[in-house]
């Protein structure tokens, strides 16, 4: 392959691509932050400009700006967004797909959606693609893709600039791979370098003979996006102190963004550094646990993690040196690694433990030399030279299995410790200010350990089951769901209408490797209840379902704010009854009848009491002390709002929750017509001197809730 085109402007770059690949562009777009939104757009008002032009778009996870419905979260949210998301770049075909104007000439076509931003638009959800994670690279190619671009970082260095593929390795690195294996260009790399994305090293380095077109222009360059961190609340902290629950010391782990996963890192840190308080909690909440697998203990060896997503809960997890343990990319070592044969610094019992593994030979070959030097067991000033080890003026021949020499070699020649190991293995990174801020200042050697990757490799274990074995030991894969029917099948991205609320992504993989690796469990997260569209609560774990996503023969752990349900291979009737034992109370009754008039549990089974008393209330009750202790705050990791905004926020929320209840909304104007809040928390919304009829009763609305 050439050098790639280089140009300096936008626009340049598009006249290129369209004098390369025609005016029927094909194009594939990374998910998330990864996407070079400027770029984007350009292309796209080309497109709107220029009907002759057909543009179609491959991509998940496309990101716009927070905005609010109501004038009041549009008012709240404006100084918010301003601050935080910068010069952020919306994405004219997401803002178009949403308002139902995209041109005849372009299509969007996603496979995973923002979770239910698309509800309803009939444009999104008729092209929407249902595809797995691991199969978008093969679905993307077969539509046709002929473009792939990206933003890319840059490092500036002494021999010339340097690019990553940064935040997104994910599918890129399939992508190239699959399309241009014969040597046959079949899709053109447009990379466009934006300055603020963190640079990442080890396979998410791109050459730039990978690259068609490389886009510097300044234009390009813009904040990230990036989602502030939710509030963690009592429900999201009873799940997440369950779940921790099921992580072993020395195993690995797979969590998710959002509230859950921050709750899970937030716990597995106190059980760690707070061990007394950690057990006191659980001990209070008196729920269910895994009775093959739970560890309450701190952790002696430290966790090691593989997701697709490298989220903030795992910065925080490598900041606390609970994610620790490192992985090497050989069979062999990993092997001795596992078995503590070995430690992570070459000593003459490893060099013994090499030889007797027949990991390396003795006398010691090329292969064995690099292998050596490659893992830092020898000194890089180390050679190789007519079958013998020389360092400066020392040379000692290359057999290892002779005690004497091993002694000698163990001596003069060896490394102070194993190197290129990795303690994190991600697809795709995203999260809040402060996240990308590490990433740009961590440490180069720590931030060596963090390995972006495709996600073929991360996704599943096809063609790289020993190793996978090997790394992923006692693995935990936690990921959320919406819905679990009473027979144990999963509801986690769409509903019964067929409607799309996000997208299946990873999580089928996760599953399947759950039940493929060694003492690995799947684990499926769910708040029990939610408020429904009524303004009722309804249960969250139900009969049955129009639409699942994992079938209930893969069923295995389900968690919920009351406790552990570990259903796998159990009969229908005991997933009934330990899916019943995490159930809200207030529903248990009637999912019970349910599974009597069905035949699938024992007409006279009950419910016993000591599992009757799953209500919010109870559990607020059961976490009051460690809340008021301050053990768990409602941002754990910090958050991007400032006080004022977090006393409005919450005001704000409870004045949500009050439109779908006449009364309550009533009540809180009833309320705020005699509150006194103080002033800066009116004027941040521009209520603190109300100008008519309408703002006085947002006032009073406000007021009632603060």
């Amino acid at each position: 392959m050439t050098a790639p085109l280089r140009c300096e402007r936008i626009e340049d770059s598009i006249d290129a691509l369209i004098d390369r690949v025609g005016k029927n562009i094909v194009m594939a777009l990374p998910l998330g932050i990864g996407k070079p939104n400027a770029w984007i757009n350009a292309l796209y008002r080309r497109a709107k400009a220029d009907p002759t032009l057909k543009l179609k778009i491959f991509t998940a996870l496309s990101l716009d700006r927070p905005r609010g419905k109501s004038l009041l979260e549009q008012r709240f949210l404006e100084p918010f967004v301003k601050r935080v998301f910068g010069n952020y770049p919306d994405m004219d075909y997401s803002l178009d797909v949403k308002r139902g104007t995209l041109p005849p000439n372009v299509e969007i076509c996603e496979f995973f959606l923002k979770t239910g931003e698309y509800l309803g638009n009939a444009s999104a959800q008729s092209h929407y693609v249902y595809s797995n994670y691991t199969h978008a690279v093969r679905d993307a190619l077969a539509q046709g893709v002929n473009v792939f671009a990206q933003a890319i970082a840059i490092e500036e260095t002494p021999e010339g600039p340097r690019y990553s593929l940064s935040s997104n390795t994910d599918l890129t690195i399939d992508a190239l791979h699959l399309a241009n294996a014969d040597g046959v260009t079949r899709l053109h790399m447009v990379g466009v370098v934006n300055r603020e994305m963190p640079f990442m090293p080890n396979d998410a380095i791109i050459s730039e003979e990978d690259i068609a077109i490389l886009v510097d222009d300044p234009a390009s360059t813009h904040t990230i996006f990036a989602p502030p961190n939710m509030k963690v609340d009592d429900q999201d902290y009873g799940i997440a102190l369950y779940s921790s629950t099921t992580v072993k010391d020395g195993g690995t782990l797979q969590i998710g963004i959002g509230s859950l996963g921050d709750g899970i890192a937030h716990t597995l840190i106190l059980r760690d550094r707070d061990n007394a308080t950690y057990k006191a909690m659980l001990k209070a909440l008196g729920g269910p646990l895994h009775a093959g697998h739970t560890y309450l203990e701190p952790f002696k060896q430290g966790l090691y993690g593989c997701s697709e997503m490298f989220v903030n809960g795992f910065m925080e997890l490598i900041d606390a040196g609970i994610i620790r343990r490192e992985v090497f990319d050989n069979i062999a070592l990993q092997t001795l690694l596992n078995s503590g044969r070995i430690g992570l610094i070459p000593d003459e019992t490893m060099l013994a433990a090499l030889v007797d593994s027949r990991t390396i030979g003795s006398p010691i070959s090329l292969a064995d030399f690099n292998f050596m030097r490659h893992f830092g067991i020898l000194q890089p000033d180390v050679r190789f030279e007519d079958g013998a080890l020389v360092r400066g003026v020392e040379h000692l021949p290359a057999t290892p299995a002779d005690p004497a020499v091993r002694k000698e070699i163990a001596a003069k020649m060896l490394g102070p410790r194993l190197t290129n190991g990795r303690l994190m293995h991600g697809g795709f990174f995203i999260g809040p200010t402060h996240f990308y801020h590490r990433l740009r200042t961590m440490p180069r050697e720590l931030l060596g350990k963090i390995n972006m990757t495709r996600i073929s490799f991360i996704n599943q274990v096809m063609g790289q089951e020993q190793l996978a074995a090997t790394h992923r030991r006692d693995a935990r894969f936690i990921n959320t769901t919406m819905m679990v029917t009473l027979l144990g099948a999963a509801v986690s991205d769409g509903l019964d209408t067929g409607n799309l609320v996000s997208g299946v992504g990873g999580q089928y993989n996760f599953v399947a490797m759950g039940h493929t690796l060694p003492d690995a469990l799947s684990i499926l997260m769910l708040r029990s209840w939610r408020i429904g569209k009524d303004g009722q609560p309804t249960s969250n774990i139900v009969w049955n379902y129009g639409h699942v996503t994992i079938p209930r023969h893969l069923r295995d752990v389900y968690i919920t704010e009351y406790g552990v349900a570990d259903v796998r291979g159990q009969s229908d009737a005991e997933v009934i009854k330990r899916l019943l034992a995490i159930t809200d109370s207030r529903f248990q009754d009637e999912l019970l009848a349910r599974a009597k008039a069905n035949g699938k549990i024992e007409a006279d089974y009950q419910i016993p009491d000591s599992q009757r008393q799953n209500l919010p209330e109870v559990l607020s009750q059961r976490l009051a002390e460690f809340r008021q202790r301050g053990v768990l705050p409602d941002y754990p990791f910090g958050t991007d709002l400032d006080d004022t905004e977090l006393a409005v926020a919450k005001a704000l929320m409870k004045l949500k929750a009050q439109q779908k209840t006449p009364l309550a909304l009533v009540g809180s104007l009833v309320r705020g017509l005699s509150a006194t809040p103080r002033p800066e928390l009116l004027k941040r919304l521009g209520l603190d001197d109300p100008k008519n009829l309408k703002e006085k009763v947002m006032r009073a609305m406000v007021a009632g809730n603060l």
